[in-house]
Order: C-alpha cells, then structure tokens, then sequence
C-alpha cells in the first residue's frame, strides 16, 4: 500500500493545477484540504475511488490520461497479487509517463530496480 500511495502522490503532484482533472479532484474530496490534494496526499479508499472514477480519466488531460493508466497497469500487473510476465514493460511506461507530467519531479522509483531481478 505505501508504494501506491507514493506513486498517487507523485500522480496528483504532476497534474494540471489548473486543469479539469485537479478541478475533479478537488470536488470530489471536498473535505480534504487544498495544500493535501496538491502534495497528493490521499488514504487508500481515496486511491481506489479514482482508479474506478470514469469521469475522473475523462477530465484529465492526454498526458496525464496516460500516467494515470500506466499507474493502474502497475497496480494491476506489478503489484497485484500475480506479477504480469511483462511487468519491467509496465515499469517502464510508468517512469516514461510519470516524467511527461512532471519533469522536475525526478521521480525514482528505487524499489523497482530489485524487484526486476
């Protein structure tokens, strides 16, 4: 659960503060703090709520629409109970996708590399 609140929380960090998904987000959750959604900071029943949200996917933004489907992917092909026989490719494209909405983010990802083995 920590990594997918650490990936979530580098998801929202990256995403359009101005744009109509953070807008969602942001009415979605009334009662959790401005300052909290903008550091991504979200509980777990939280995440699973805008995993499952359709009109969430469809108020992001392309690029942020592909870093929150590579983040379901490794949710489902990594760190689900099962790991995916092509789960280093769904690393990847997370990595690739997560840097697409934020850049300066530098996200690492350090527990991936032992797990790829």
């Amino acid at each position: 659960m920590h990594i997918k609140l650490s990936l979530i929380k580098n998801f929202v960090k990256g995403v359009d503060k101005t744009g109509n998904g953070f807008e969602y987000v942001r009415n979605k959750f009334p009662n959790v703090s401005d300052a909290k959604i903008k550091e991504g900071i979200f509980i777990g029943p939280q995440i699973k709520e805008l995993m499952q949200d359709i009109q969430f996917d469809e108020d992001l933004n392309e690029t942020e629409r592909n870093a929150l489907l590579s983040f379901k992917r490794i949710c489902k092909d990594f760190l689900g109970n099962h790991k995916a026989a092509n789960y280093k490719d769904a690393v990847d494209d997370l990595l690739t996708s997560y840097k697409a909405i934020n850049p300066l983010s530098g996200v690492t990802l350090g527990f991936f590399p032992e797990s790829l083995g």
